[in-house]
């Protein structure tokens, strides 16, 4: 095995709980992901880890394997290192379990990354902004990066701060962080062992636990965002999007 996809499921959802079982179409949440991830040519399975019996179910009948991990831990990142503890694969792709519109072409591009290249620990995506409104935005995460395209920081605030030139357009300029991440399972490991940092505290995002110990992350760049299902107002969102990418326009 090179490269096994974990989507984390939790019931407990702030915003939405147990959105992972609301209907999109006819079926599941979870479903619609399972079937996106699924489409991946480069990873061997494809797994759900969750903290309920009726989501494991729904993967289940979806045709994949579910995980029953501990009720307690504090992110995402934290349920799929445990689901993936005892698998021997090499590379562990987080696979966000509220995106039904996963484009798997994505993760094999992460996964294509990580090995071919072995000095990266970590790969993730970022998309151009497009809207002015979400620069300011604090649910948008930017993301900045050196030459290599190694990520330098992640943020909720705007970065870069155009100190001095006149703004000449976002794109180019500002990329939208994208939740997915590429993990060498070593490193997985060792990112859930460490204890989180103050800017990870800050700002509220884990990945930069993951800089703050000397991470090298590699930055991915796609043209779309893709849509996550936040709030029950979501779903006849996604459902006009699914019926438009089935009738070809996108």
């Amino acid at each position: 095995m090179k490269a096994v996809g974990v989507i984390p499921a939790r019931w407990g959802s702030t915003r939405f709980p147990g959105k992972s079982l609301a209907l999109i179409s006819g079926k599941p949440l979870i479903q619609w992901v399972i079937e996106s991830a699924r489409g991946a040519k480069l990873l061997d399975e494809v797994l759900v880890a969750t903290d309920d019996a009726r989501i494991a179910e729904a993967a289940c009948r979806a045709g994949v394997r579910a995980v029953i991990t501990r009720l307690d831990h504090p992110s995402g990142t934290d349920r799929v290192a445990e689901a993936a503890s005892s698998l021997d694969a090499p590379i562990v792709v987080n696979i966000q379990g509220d995106e039904p519109l996963l484009n798997p072409g994505v993760v094999d591009r992460l996964v294509a990354l990580l090995d071919s290249e072995p000095d990266w620990e970590m790969a993730t995506a970022a998309c151009p902004v497009r809207d002015e409104k979400e620069i300011d935005n604090p649910s948008v995460v930017k993301v900045v990066w050196d030459e290599r395209h190694r990520a330098l920081y992640f943020s909720r605030s705007r970065i870069p701060y155009i100190r001095d030139e006149p703004d000449r357009g976002m794109v180019g300029i500002y990329w939208r962080h994208i939740g997915i991440y590429a993990y060498r399972h070593d490193f997985l490991d060792r990112l859930v062992r460490e204890p989180t940092c103050r800017l990870e505290r800050l700002e509220k995002l884990e990945q930069l636990r993951a800089l703050y110990i000397g991470a090298r992350i590699a930055v991915v760049e796609v043209e779309e965002a893709g849509v996550g299902v936040d709030t029950p107002e979501d779903v006849a969102y996604i459902e006009e999007a699914l019926a438009r990418r089935l009738r070809g326009e996108g």
